[in-house]
């Protein structure tokens, strides 16, 4: 039988680093896991020891992770929930249905207005033991794929394809394409002499090469804070946009949608999830549902090579 050695750390002490990281700070940590102070830091101590690196800096202001700390932050979050998801998937096979448990989902946020609710809709009615918990996130820097690599997420609905690696340990999976078009007020004859109107999540890698051979696309002079509010500029009259197909779902009859031919930039949307739960239930029931969904929003599918089976 396998021992634990004076380097191991325990699920207590995991918990303690994540709340410490959650809360900023050592008092605010005791308080949440109903711990002392002088607790929570002779536990931060004795992982630091155990790891052999600082893994807070302390001060007046509290305590932040370190850059070892930030790691084994995201590492606790991941291997607890992985403990949650053993007892759930355990007691699950047990009773004959292995889906049931919290499900945490990262997605940006024309994500979760148009292809989140019916994903929802259907694993509530095929598996009501599941709890998803949605987290909205802007799709720049690390983005969604960034919560599951620290352990914030179980799943991500993310875009696939850019220049940025996918994070070590994560897997991901195609779920569909989609276009991107020129969207003006409706009736405009020359919709290209408009000003643009942008928003920061817009433009990544994988539109970047064909947005700066377009001569015609001027610099934006409105920067909007997300779609939903480009797409309520544009109608309005006040600018053109480029935007993608899963935006402008559900678009007003104010605005008209024309093609930007076959060169067409395209982004890619999919899944990512960590490794260790590919294969988790809650995750395998998720990702059925997002590609059912797409399916069903006769979305372009696109696969790719490292999708977890389901």
């Amino acid at each position: 039988m396998a021992r634990t050695t004076d380097s191991d750390l325990a699920p207590h002490e995991l918990r303690v680093l994540v709340a410490v990281a959650d809360t900023d700070g050592f008092s605010a940590a005791a308080r949440s896991l109903g711990l002392t102070q002088s607790a929570v830091s002779h536990s931060v101590r004795g992982s630091e020891r155990k790891i052999g690196a600082v893994l807070f800096d302390r001060g007046r202001a509290g305590a932040r992770p370190t850059p070892a700390g930030e790691k084994a932050v995201a590492h606790a979050r991941r291997i607890l929930r992985l403990l949650d998801v053993l007892t759930a998937e355990a007691r699950g096979a047990a009773m004959s249905d292995a889906a049931e448990g919290p499900l945490r989902i990262a997605a940006f946020r024309s994500a979760a207005l148009h292809l989140l609710p019916p994903v929802l809709e259907r694993l509530r009615a095929r598996h009501r033991g599941i709890e998803p918990r949605v987290r909205i996130v802007r799709e720049v820097g690390r983005g969604t794929a960034g919560e599951v690599a620290d352990g914030k997420a179980d799943i991500a609905i993310a875009t696939l394809g850019g220049s940025a690696p996918l994070p070590p340990g994560l897997v991901a999976g195609g779920l569909f394409e989609e276009p991107y078009t020129l969207v003006h007020a409706a009736g405009h004859a020359a919709p290209r002499s408009l000003p643009l109107v942008d928003w920061a999540e817009n433009c990544g890698s994988y539109t970047r090469d064909w947005w700066a051979a377009q001569d015609w696309i001027p610099k934006a002079t409105v920067e909007a804070e997300d779609d939903g509010a480009v797409l309520s500029l544009v109608s309005g009259g006040h600018g053109m946009a480029i935007m993608p197909a899963l935006s402008l779902v559900g678009a007003p009859d104010s605005v008209a949608i024309a093609d930007l031919g076959p060169e067409r930039p395209t982004r890619r949307v999919g899944y990512v999830t960590s490794s260790e739960l590919a294969g988790a239930a809650v995750v395998r029931a998720c990702v059925r549902e997002l590609r059912a969904t797409a399916t069903h929003l006769r979305l372009a599918p696109v696969s790719l090579p490292t999708a977890p089976p389901t």
